[in-house]
């Protein structure tokens, strides 16, 4: 199933990839996740994120845009950014993508600490990580069955239906 296959009347989870590839317009994924979110604006589809979404994209794209702005290596951007934080004062993009989510019509659920003590239990259950986890135990806890996301791993989940990109 793909971005594509979500139509009008349906409710979905945006996961951080599915904004990632919309900010960055990726050559692969960049017109499908646009499509997707062109969507939601316009209220054919309902789509939902939360908080550690947007905290994953922040960090993400702040780590791209510093990249790309020095010539860094990317393995090596974090420590770089640690022992020049004046760096951060020159990125942009990171902050735009953020504001311009919680000004989207992307409904923004947030992450308590009831649904990470449920995400732990979640992680052990379906071998996912933190973040994958956490994003199950919001989408149960708010009746949500289906994800956009390219990350393969939410197929280990009884329940959700995954939508990839393409």
């Amino acid at each position: 199933m793909t971005f594509a296959d979500i139509v009008a009347g349906d409710t979905v989870f945006l996961d951080a990839n599915a904004f990632l590839f919309f900010f960055s317009s990726h050559p692969n994924f960049g017109n499908s996740a646009d499509a997707l979110l062109r969507q939601v604006e316009v209220g054919q589809v309902t789509g939902f994120t939360s908080t550690h979404v947007i905290a994953e994209v922040s960090h993400r794209l702040m780590m791209v845009e510093a990249a790309n702005a020095h010539g860094w290596v990317s393995g090596k951007v974090k420590a770089r950014l640690k022992k020049h934080p004046g760096t951060l004062q020159n990125l942009t993009r990171f902050r735009t993508a953020v504001e311009l989510i919680l000004q989207s019509k992307v409904r923004v659920l947030l992450t308590t600490p009831p649904i990470l003590a449920a995400s732990t239990l979640i992680s052990q259950q379906c071998g996912l990580l933190t973040n994958d986890a956490i994003t199950v135990a919001l989408m149960q806890v708010n009746g949500l069955d289906k994800i956009a996301s390219e990350d393969n791993e939410f197929d280990r989940v009884p329940g959700i239906t995954r939508y990839g990109p393409v």
